[in-house]
């Protein structure tokens, strides 16, 4: 039994790293994956034979790529943690308003995962994207959703990841995170400072579930000069409150 469940693992997570290849490379043959992995082309042929007649690979010519069964499923996995659509839709409202960018991700493995975002009218670039796993120390989605954790969870979670220095003005002191966060519960709101990417500046606020668990967090990002102190006391924080309450108040009746 022991020596069948290992090999049941190992060939799991062999079939896994096939489709890391692929979704990095956007589709490559048997030999590129074989050289990529160092495994036997053999191997890898009957991996992506699996995968294809389970719907998750294409073949294309000799080519073989990720199938878009995998938006199907990103699709559902999104509106376990909220009403997808009303999040969109919010975000959209808010993103017009504000001419900024703005984000909805939640926690996973402490990581915060961006589920959505849009970009308003006067918007700067940024590199996140749908699907992206960031620090939560340095992010203010990460911070809002700390700040409203269980204190268990959130220690847990500090402890147990390493506070990278993302710029030089983000916070790697567990205990000066510590503070942060409770300063975020008091004034209702997170505000990363720079502290993930230099010359933006961010403000955050938790959503919670019908139960009073935090499902996620909404932020808005913009260039430093814009996002002052004084705009987001004054206007954003209203803001982007309004369109938590609506996510919060629809996830009780979905």
């Amino acid at each position: 039994m022991g020596r069948s469940s290992s090999r049941t693992i190992g060939t799991l997570e062999n079939a896994c790293r096939i489709i890391g290849v692929l979704r990095e490379t956007e589709g490559a043959g048997v030999t590129e994956i074989a050289d990529e992995l160092d495994f036997a082309k053999s191997a890898v042929h009957g991996h992506l034979a699996t995968l294809r007649s389970e719907g998750f690979v294409v073949k294309d010519d000799h080519t073989y790529r990720l199938s878009l069964r995998f938006l199907q499923i990103a699709e559902e996995v999104k509106n376990y943690t909220a009403d997808h659509t009303i999040v969109k839709e919010e975000l959209a409202q808010l993103a017009e308003a504000t001419g900024e960018v703005v984000h909805f991700g939640t926690e996973e493995q402490g990581c915060v995962v961006y589920l959505a975002k849009v970009r308003g009218n006067v918007a700067v670039e940024t590199a996140s994207k749908v699907g992206n796993r960031m620090p939560m120390h340095s992010t203010s989605l990460g911070k809002a959703i700390l700040a409203e954790m269980p204190s268990e969870r959130r220690d847990e979670i500090i402890e147990r990841h390493e506070l990278t220095k993302e710029t030089d003005r983000t916070i790697t002191d567990p205990d000066a995170l510590r503070a942060d966060l409770e300063e975020t519960r008091e004034r209702g709101y997170s505000i990363d400072d720079e502290e993930n990417i230099r010359g933006v500046r961010c403000i955050g606020m938790a959503v919670s579930a019908p139960d009073g668990e935090v499902m996620g967090a909404l932020s808005i990002s913009g260039p430093s000069k814009r996002m002052t102190d004084k705009r987001m006391r004054d206007e954003l924080y209203e803001q982007v409150a309004q369109s938590a309450n609506v996510i919060e108040v629809n996830s009780r009746y979905s």
